[in-house]
């Protein structure tokens, strides 16, 4: 029943291994390097969707206080009307407020099949399977530093998208960091470092994001503004 999933499993394994072989050739043979290749390379491969997201994420932060008085004005007198009016409003902004789930949707079987990989993996040379203060990437962090950057950068990259007035997405900035630390303390100490490398490769790609949407959030500033004046 599960033998697709144990062949992503296999695919996985080739492909670091591979991806090690190739630390070897330049000269920097590391299981460590090889990680951070693979998750650079699957940053990459993600981007179009990761696109989208970050610019729903940096438009529905914008679009924040606009909602917020749809929903005073209509909530408790009207709520389909409510939903119509906010579904109008990513329309005509070009927001799809569920953007965000499909990038963790593809990223979790890649997730899942690294942690399986990493718990018996078959190091071609174990000396190699090292990321300084960690013996071996198969092993959990001895000293949790991977799971302390794996929260400080997941609060980084929210921190830049979450709009602090909505109650929710401010206990979700502070809570999501915490529970991926956690669980970044419980899994071998290769995915943590996926995850810290995810994570700094994303608050770059935001970044970018955030200057490109720049003139889109004057342009949802300025639309807002002209609402408010009539």
């Amino acid at each position: 029943m599960f033998g697709w999933f144990d062949a992503i499993v296999d695919g996985m394994t080739a492909l670091m291994n591979w991806l090690y072989s190739f630390t070897v050739n330049i000269g920097v043979p590391s299981y460590a390097l090889a990680i951070i290749i693979l998750t650079v390379l699957i940053k990459v491969v993600l981007y179009p969707l990761s696109k989208k997201q970050m610019r729903s994420m940096v438009m529905m932060q914008k679009l924040a206080p606009e909602i917020k008085a749809i929903q005073d004005k209509y909530k408790n007198k009207d709520p389909q009307t409510m939903q119509q009016k906010i579904m109008g409003l990513y329309k005509e902004h070009n927001v799809n407020p569920m953007a965000g789930c499909l990038p963790l949707l593809v990223q979790m079987p890649i997730l899942i099949a690294l942690y399986r990989a990493l718990f018996e993996f078959p190091f071609k040379n174990p000396d190699h399977a090292h990321f300084f203060w960690v013996p071996s990437l198969s092993a959990k962090d001895p000293y949790f530093i991977l799971p302390l950057l794996a929260a400080a950068t997941t609060y980084l990259q929210a921190k830049m998208t979450t709009n602090t007035q909505d109650q929710t997405q401010r206990t979700m900035l502070y809570m999501m960091p915490l529970l991926i630390g956690w669980i970044a303390s419980t899994v071998p100490a290769g995915l943590a470092l996926y995850w810290v490398v995810f994570n700094i490769v994303g608050a770059i790609q935001q970044w970018f994001i955030n200057k490109e949407t720049l003139h889109l959030k004057e342009g949802v500033t300025g639309v807002e503004g002209s609402r408010k004046g009539r």
